[in-house]
């Protein structure tokens, strides 16, 4: 994911007096890679505790869902209120701010452990994406500005790379430390007292999980404290209109901030699912634990895409490439759902070798140009990740309609319908 930039392809930088400028700060670079990192595996948790969260509190698909609808309600909320106060206290202050929110949303799984309530996991998952949004505001133009102007597109697919990483290993960790928790007892055969004091039990694993990574926020916020004026002559413009919502009115920007929601929608439906789906029998009746660290293999085919998409960028045009990638991931979901055992799971699992040039290709398409206005169109692509809470609980409704998830994954190859037609429509450079 998940997970953009100010987004230009030489289209300039929002720092430094004019059009084309960029920063020549390798040590900058380091820490954004860090940034991508880090909000890449927290993202990539929740389809760990999804099924987690699902057995302790005895949840149908709609309800697990919610764990995706609060995290990535937080875009549509924090989005433009979290680009204002990037372009008030500058990026590298907002990349503080953000790593902060995020240590207490880590922090908050204490007392929702505690109390065995899923709405204070709900109410934790939503702070912690509030920072996470923050800090994305600041990454996805700082990489694009970190360099040349004519390789923004290289550099922000690469940088997507490490944010990938950060989704292959958290989810396999996790599933070992989370699921591998799971007691031999379900939370469906207890009741009263005996019911509360099992989730309070099953979910400290979780609290250990998210205790650890608020520690390493708290680090890495200190160190990027310490470069809070590495950046000089920062300069951010003035929104026109409400919150910059007038870039929407650009047709290659509004179609891109579509694709960006139902791209994310349809990474996290297929993310949140992957459990639950490789553990039915027709297809590869793993246990639970086993499952959860074939998330990996998902994450990490977009880790590896992005790696060679990054240097298929330079030699075919992006456009095309995206529209390809969309197409097979439409072909790879229609043979999971209509075959059995190996097949049926690892082409869904191949999804994520799709995904991989997906968003920053998306982000970078639509924001062509946008020059000086790189803060708002980075704030409004981060409104548009809402997808991700969107399109999994319509997803998961789906799935409890029918009876079956694989009827679910239908409404995933429909977002990619539309974001291969946005590929054609943007193969050719911004005018």
């Amino acid at each position: 994911m998940a997970l953009a930039p100010e987004i230009a392809s030489g289209s300039g930088s929002a720092v430094g007096e004019g059009r084309g400028a960029h920063v020549d700060a390798p040590e900058l670079r380091l820490f954004v890679m860090g940034l991508f990192f880090i909000f890449g595996g927290i993202t990539s948790l929740n389809d760990v505790i999804i099924p987690k969260l699902k057995e302790l509190f005895t949840l149908n698909y709609t309800q697990a869902m919610l764990v995706q609808f609060c995290f990535f309600t937080a875009y549509l909320v924090i989005g433009i209120p979290g680009a204002k106060l990037v372009k008030k206290i500058g990026y590298m202050r907002g990349a503080v701010a953000g790593l902060l929110t995020m240590m207490v949303g880590c922090l908050l799984f204490i007392p929702a452990s505690q109390n065995a309530v899923y709405g204070l996991f709900l109410f934790a998952l939503f702070v912690l994406a509030s920072g996470v949004v923050i800090v994305q505001v600041v990454a996805n133009p700082l990489i694009s500005m970190l360099g040349k102007p004519e390789t923004a597109h290289s550099r922000l697919t690469f940088a997507q790379a490490f944010n990938s990483l950060g989704t292959t290993i958290f989810p396999i960790v996790g599933s070992i430390l989370i699921l591998g928790s799971l007691a031999t007892m379900k939370a469906e055969d207890l009741s009263g007292a005996e019911l509360d004091a099992y989730r309070t039990a099953e979910s400290q694993a979780i609290v250990h999980g998210y205790l650890g990574i608020a520690v390493a926020l708290l680090v890495v916020a200190g160190a990027v404290w310490m470069f809070r004026n590495r950046l000089k002559g920062e300069k951010h413009e003035a929104s026109a209109g409400l919150a910059g919502f007038d870039l929407l009115k650009r047709p290659r920007f509004g179609f891109g901030a579509l694709c960006i929601f139902l791209y994310v929608g349809a990474e996290v439906s297929i993310g949140s699912l992957i459990v639950n789906y490789l553990m039915q029998p027709g297809v590869m009746g793993l246990a639970e634990q086993a499952a959860g660290k074939l998330i990996g293999l998902y994450w990490g085919g977009a880790m590896i895409g992005r790696f060679i998409g990054s240097g298929l960028m330079r030699v075919i045009s992006p456009g095309k490439l995206l529209g390809f990638v969309a197409v097979g991931a439409i072909t790879l979901i229609l043979i999971s759902i209509n075959t059995t055992g190996v097949v049926s799971g690892y082409s869904l699992l191949a999804i994520g070798l799709m995904n991989a040039i997906m968003f920053p290709t998306i982000f970078s398409l639509a924001s062509e140009k946008l020059g000086s206005r790189a803060a708002d169109g980075s704030g409004i692509i981060n409104v548009a990740i809402f997808g991700g809470a969107v399109v999994p609980l319509a997803t998961g409704a789906l799935a409890d309609l029918t009876g079956s998830l694989a009827t679910a994954l239908l409404l995933p190859a429909l977002c990619y319908a539309v974001i291969a037609a946005f590929g054609y429509y943007a193969r050719r450079p911004a005018v």
